[in-house]
């Protein structure tokens, strides 16, 4: 339940603080005063859209925060999902700066707007003339029933399976498609295929060719410059080799005079060891080349394949032609094989639907199970509201499957004896509306653990008796959850255990609007007021205290 609200900076609000009791508190307070202001406030608090325009200084910012006890509620688990730390005391605050950014903090945690939408739907039901206008809407009501008769599990397990479903049929309507655009290309795409499987492309092959080709266009010149440099060095009277052998024999015998000549001959020693083994090299080197035109022409022919097929598909090196073969033979398989592919895809479809269209016609039974007892509820409700002759009678009709179920769920309504039930959205007026959603909020109070409810000017369009019932069925719902009621109505007002007035400040530059806690003979005055109008007559107190009495 909602321990403590507190809200700076937004809208006409400069600062305001409540503290609701646990039971049945009534706010009350001329109309644009700042009630719905309030309520707007607390929808930030669980997850609604936030904007700027709302700051009441627009250079400061917006801070709404609400301290929560959840020690009864079972929300440990959600905690947890979300790696938020659970507190039996939950603080919520959402902040909305001057530029617009916004942040939430669960227990000063940093959260996104979908889990404060999560957390609040398990703190807090607000009713508005919105959720009037929602309940007119066959989805509404197909939500309703299914809370009243329990069904989540059965729409859980559909709903698994309704995806699955879903999903193969995706996967089957994708795969038909592409199946359609391979067999335009299976032949063209069979062409492409042969024609780089024939080459036995090789990875790293292109760079191999390019020097072999590169050697062998340049044999005769390669081998006579190899030729020149092994006579420069191997030559007999004055080849380097050998002018270099005369010198290492002078390092010798300088060896014996001193460790720095003998260091020097080793080094030199080293240097003839390295060019007689390039000389060995070279003639290696100038054994393996020959001049072979036909050796030359078949490498240029393998080239110039390499190369045609690089430039028919847009593409540089041999690597990526070997990956467009692959991705060519996938193509040429999958048209092969796609028959069996979709074959298979279809049995696990039709398996799959066998499966939903059980487990939505368990859900079906469940909610048709339902439907004449909660429509009696209902109907026995509205009488206590002043509705005598009120009918509802819920229909469920089959359609198909979806997110929802196989079912379409409609109330239709009747106020007059005599006129057959039509849908709601059809003929209810204003006032009728507000009767049957508190009825349903008031049955909806047994079958869920909300800890707060919050009805706005629920009252509308009734008064006299109805209201009087109204509110004794409000002070019955909050003997087992919290409820803050904004009312229009005194004989409404004077029940709440507690009562909060909410009033125009007009005493500085910029309207206020202020919240206070209603004692004794400040509650009678304001109660007096709502009878009579600004300034109530004495008999006005006296139906205010009587009204209060009871």
């Amino acid at each position: 339940m909602l321990k403590n609200l507190s809200i700076s900076n937004y809208a006409l609000i400069e600062k305001l603080e409540m503290t609701p009791s646990a039971s049945l508190n009534m706010i009350t307070g001329e109309t644009g005063a700042g009630k719905s202001i309030m309520l707007g406030a607390v929808g930030l608090l669980l997850g609604n859209r936030a904007d700027t325009k709302a700051l009441f200084n627009q250079n400061q910012k917006c801070i709404v925060e609400g301290v929560f006890d959840i020690q009864n509620y079972g929300l440990e688990n959600l905690f947890s999902q979300e790696d938020l730390d659970y507190e039996s005391h939950c603080i919520i605050r959402r902040e909305i700066a001057p530029n617009g950014k916004s942040r939430a903090f669960v227990n000063d945690t940093p959260v996104r707007l979908d889990t404060l939408k999560e957390l609040g739907q398990s703190l807090m039901d607000i009713h508005s003339q919105n959720e009037n206008l929602s309940l007119g809407a066959s989805t509404y009501q197909l939500k309703l029933l299914d809370n009243y008769g329990h069904t989540h599990e059965y729409l859980q397990a559909y709903r698994t399976s309704y995806d699955k479903f879903l999903n193969l049929q995706n996967r089957y309507i994708d795969l038909k498609e592409e199946a359609l655009q391979l067999q335009k290309e299976a032949d063209f795409n069979k062409f492409q295929l042969d024609e780089l499987s024939l080459l036995n492309l090789e990875a790293g092959e292109q760079e191999k060719l390019e020097e072999e080709q590169e050697i062998l266009d340049n044999a005769e010149e390669i081998k006579g410059k190899i030729q020149e440099i092994l006579n420069s060095m191997q030559e007999e009277q004055f080849g380097s080799l050998s002018s270099l052998a005369t010198g290492f024999q002078g390092l010798q015998q300088l060896s014996r005079y001193g460790q720095a000549f003998d260091a020097l001959k080793e080094r030199f020693h080293s240097v003839l060891i390295e060019l007689n083994d390039i000389a060995a090299t070279l003639e290696q080197e100038d054994a393996l080349i020959e001049v072979d035109m036909e050796k030359l022409s078949s490498i240029g022919d393998r080239l110039s394949k390499i190369y045609q097929l690089q430039k028919k598909h847009g593409v540089a090196t041999v690597e990526a032609l070997i990956g467009l073969e692959h991705d060519l033979a996938d193509k040429v398989f999958k048209v092969d094989h796609l028959d069996e592919q979709l074959k298979e895809i279809e049995q696990s479809k039709e398996k799959e639907a066998t499966i939903m269209k059980q487990l939505g016609q368990n859900l079906s039974d469940k909610r048709k199970a339902c439907t004449q007892s909660f429509a009696k509820e209902l109907s026995a409700l509205l009488h206590k509201l002043g509705m005598e002759k009120a009918v509802i009678e819920i229909v469920c009709r089959e359609t198909k499957p979806s997110a929802n179920g196989m079912d379409e769920v409609e109330f239709l309504f009747s106020a007059n004896k005599g006129i057959a039930p039509q849908p709601i959205r059809s003929v209810a007026s204003g006032g009728e509306f507000s009767r049957l959603m508190f009825a349903i909020k008031y049955i909806m109070a047994d079958k869920t653990a909300l800890p707060t409810l919050i009805f706005d000017e629920i009252d509308t369009g009734i008064s006299g008796e109805v209201a009087l019932q109204m509110v004794h069925m409000m002070q019955e719902i909050a003997k087992r959850h919290q409820v803050i009621c904004i009312s229009h109505l005194p004989q409404v007002a004077a029940k709440g255990d507690q009562h909060y007035f909410v009033y125009k400040d007009n005493s500085t530059e910029k309207t206020i609007s202020k919240i206070k806690l209603l004692q004794n003979e400040e509650r009678i005055l304001e109660i007096a007021k709502m009878i009579a109008g600004s300034n109530p007559s004495s008999s006005a107190f006296e139906s205010a205290k009587e009204l209060l009495q009871k």
